[in-house]
């Protein structure tokens, strides 16, 4: 006897309501599937992805408040928007209130650039980016993947984590908006922090000598800029190549 979708469907939100981590299609299957290993139809995956699809319309509805979505490498609960400030009374902004501005910007090169280094995360930056980094990795927003064999020295790689995609509600990181759609949202213009201006610069961040740390000594690199694809280029090599067109 076959097993309809409408019954899987409950089963499924109970264990999609009761995980501490985002269930994959797959997990899902092989879980519904042992709790009806009594039965000899066994549920396939076509009928998992159509159950998920039916339960997305359902919680779609403007009558919950909350939503099932593809978020952080699987399918989760997560709120609506609209209720995003009522529920922040409860848990804050706290996972990430106590990241640096430069830890955010640190957060931000290693998202678009991964898989990526600390020397290239510095030549973007143009400041040291070790306390950064190392901020990242105790909150598990980045991990270290491996080494870069082709450079001098076999420098360690970084990549965010699922953590990273759970909390930004996206599901890989070719969900994130492309570079130049922020850029079209707002006047970005270049901005040199002195000294002097490193307590605005570092919010709330928990030492003051270490963020000195990552104070510009010498003028940033200038001669960066990010062309009309949104990537991150040299302006010099942007000129040569443009010469060699002409």
């Amino acid at each position: 006897m076959a097993i309809e979708i409408s019954s899987i469907i409950p089963h499924i939100e109970v264990l999609v309501f009761a995980s501490d981590k985002p269930l994959t299609a797959y997990e899902i299957l092989e879980l519904i599937n042992n709790a009806f290993g009594f039965m000899e139809e066994r549920v396939s995956i076509e009928q998992i992805e159509a159950a998920l699809e039916g339960i997305k319309e359902k919680y779609n509805s403007e009558f919950y408040p909350f939503e099932v979505k593809e978020s952080g490498g699987g399918f989760q609960f997560l709120t609506k928007h609209t209720y995003h400030k009522t529920v922040i009374q409860l848990n804050g902004d706290k996972f990430l209130k106590k990241l640096s501005t430069a830890a955010m910007e640190t957060l931000a090169i290693i998202a678009y650039k991964q898989p990526i280094t600390k020397g290239e995360i510095e030549l973007i930056r143009g400041v040291n980016s070790d306390y950064s980094i190392q901020k990242l990795l105790e909150k598990e927003l980045i991990l270290i993947s491996g080494r870069n064999e082709a450079l001098p020295g076999h420098p360690l790689i970084y990549n965010t984590t699922k953590n990273f995609m759970d909390y930004f509600g996206i599901n890989t990181p070719d969900d994130l908006p492309k570079i130049r759609e922020v850029l079209a949202e707002q006047d970005v213009k270049p901005s040199l922090i002195s000294e002097m201006d490193f307590k605005s610069f570092t919010g709330d961040a928990e030492n003051e000598e270490e963020i000195k740390d990552e104070l510009p000594d010498t003028e940033p690199h200038s001669n960066l800029t990010i062309n009309e694809n949104g990537e991150i280029t040299d302006i010099e090599e942007e000129g040569d190549r443009s010469q060699e067109t002409e």
